[in-house]
């Protein structure tokens, strides 16, 4: 058996974070300017979590999926030490995620027809792209292993 190799895990997770950060730098370009080249706000966000705290939290998001982006580039640190029970968890969750979204876009093409089929599903695709980040981190931690895990973050001091 192989060790799966963090950069090539790394690669793909900076992808899914560099869309996720176009999203979130487009909905704030749309609601600080009301850009003419991008879809209107409403289009971008459903108004479950009011804007100046989901902008907030979606920073927080972009920071932690960094955070774990560079573990995987730098092959060490917290988030590439092989954890197995880790690894289920996110990967049944990142399931659990996908399917979410596929009921919610069901739900709101049927709830509003006149959307079909592309409407109001930019969060829901950008959500999909959470989940499959967590997908693909649940999936290395998941593999089997032959020789020793990553080496973890050297202690600070």
């Amino acid at each position: 058996m192989r060790t799966p190799r963090p950069f090539k895990y790394a690669t793909v997770l900076w992808f899914l974070l560099c869309l996720f950060c176009l999203r979130v730098v487009g909905q704030a370009l749309v609601a600080a300017f009301e850009v003419p080249f991008l879809p209107p706000m409403k289009q971008w966000y459903s108004g479950i979590i009011p804007y100046p705290i989901l902008l907030p939290v979606q920073v927080l998001i972009i920071l932690l999926l960094a955070k774990v982006a560079t573990d995987f580039t730098r092959r060490r640190g917290f988030f590439v030490v092989p954890r197995r029970a880790m690894g289920r968890v996110l990967q049944w969750f990142s399931y659990l995620y996908w399917a979410g979204m596929a009921v919610r876009y069901v739900v709101s093409m049927t709830l509003h027809p006149e959307r079909r089929w592309f409407g109001g599903t930019i969060p829901i695709f950008f959500h999909c792209v959470l989940a499959t980040f967590l997908f693909v981190v649940g999936r290395y931690h998941r593999r089997p292993w032959v020789s020793g895990p990553a080496a973890p973050a050297a202690p600070a001091g």
